[in-house]
């Protein structure tokens, strides 16, 4: 078994192809854009960089063959959040080969031990704001937009080079093909904003730069309680939202407001990976084609992200978010949902998606293992 690491355009290469190696013919397996991933991994492109350590390797056999990948993290904004030494693992694909999985895990972990971590954690691709957790429940369908996908033996991998559980993650789901919103959920959105006179308002794109201003420190404030939240840098936000601006619909980007200040923020992506699914990871020169011809059939979206600031937490403005999503994607024809993903541990959020009819449908999970 021999582990190397990416020194080389070629190395780079194989390390993004890889994926197409394990899933084959796997119906399920969206496959990412090779522009896309490429500018994922180039440090000129992607700001994560800036505050992170990240090594590449690949693993083969004698033969040449390649067997596996994975990536290891030193996230030193993490570090300086949480104040603690965890270091992080992702883009982890494997064949079914217990010796791989070990050799490429064991790399990772030399690296970070390297840099003083003492728990190794993962997958995370490469941070808590990108594609995280392994899916161990839910393989019957694809993933939705920027949601991870994994063979279910995965599992047992990690698990038998001595990862255990640190977190998991839920997918929750909702289906209405009848096109109807239950009226105790609109009556109860009614009551709230006439009690709290807060608003609800779609993105203005011709504004976007101060929008972003005013996202990044929703974004901020919301979610600085949630475990393993990390802060985006300005250039990291930005990069992001000037990636997700080509595919976002402004009326399913939703700001709310207290008299006259921010509350709130609530982003719905329409499922993109239902036409990914079908282009095989290139865009040119037919799948543009593709794209506009099958953009208009997407018929779910993805609620990838909704907080509310804590001094408005008590208002029903979260209520609203979904009413007004639920609403106005009806109108697009829309008529399924997925909310990604929930901390195992955030009772509140998982009550009111219960009460509001959502199934949780896929599980992710996070491991940990010492150093």
């Amino acid at each position: 078994m021999i582990v190397r690491e990416v020194a080389t355009p070629r190395d780079r290469e194989s390390f993004i192809r890889l994926p197409w190696q394990i899933y084959g013919n796997d119906p399920n397996w969206v496959p990412p854009l090779l522009a896309e991933r490429r500018a994922f991994l180039d440090p000129r492109r992607n700001p994560f960089f800036e505050h992170a350590a990240v090594k590449l390797f690949l693993a083969a056999d004698g033969a040449g063959r390649t067997l596996g990948r994975i990536a290891a993290i030193v996230n030193h904004n993490h570090i300086r959040t949480h104040r603690e030494k965890v270091g992080f693992f992702g883009l982890f694909e494997c064949v079914p080969e217990q010796a791989a999985a070990d050799a490429l895990l064991a790399r990772a972990a030399e690296f970070l031990r390297g840099h003083g971590m003492e728990t190794m954690r993962g997958p995370e691709s490469m941070c808590v704001n990108d594609e995280i957790g392994l899916l161990v429940e839910g393989f019957d369908r694809p993933p939705m937009i920027m949601m991870p996908y994994n063979p279910p033996y995965y599992e047992a991998l990690l698990e038998r080079h001595g990862f255990t559980k640190s977190m998991d993650l839920y997918a929750y789901y909702v289906e209405d093909r009848e096109g109807t919103i239950p009226e105790r959920v609109r009556r109860g959105v009614e009551i709230a904003r006439r009690r709290y006179r807060f608003t609800v308002r779609s993105l203005r794109m011709n504004d976007f730069d101060a929008e972003l201003e005013r996202i990044h420190r929703l974004y901020t404030s919301a979610w600085e309680d949630n475990w393993g939240a990390v802060p985006m840098t300005e250039r990291e936000f930005r990069h992001l939202a000037e990636n997700l601006r080509k595919i976002v619909d402004p009326e399913l980007c939703l700001i709310a407001e207290v008299a006259g200040e921010p509350a709130g923020f609530s982003l719905a992506l329409p499922d993109f990976n239902q036409i990914l699914i079908r282009l095989n990871g290139r865009l040119l020169p037919f799948g543009i084609i593709r794209f506009l011809l099958y953009r208009r059939r997407i018929d779910a979206v993805r609620i990838l992200t909704m907080g509310v600031i804590k001094k408005y937490r008590h208002m029903g403005i979260d209520n609203c978010f979904y009413y007004e999503t639920y609403r106005r994607g009806l109108a697009k024809g829309i008529r399924r949902a997925e909310m990604s993903w929930v901390l195992e541990n955030n009772t509140a959020m998982n009550r009111i998606l219960e009460n509001l009819g959502f199934t949780v449908y896929k599980k992710y999970r996070l491991y940990d293992r010492r150093l």
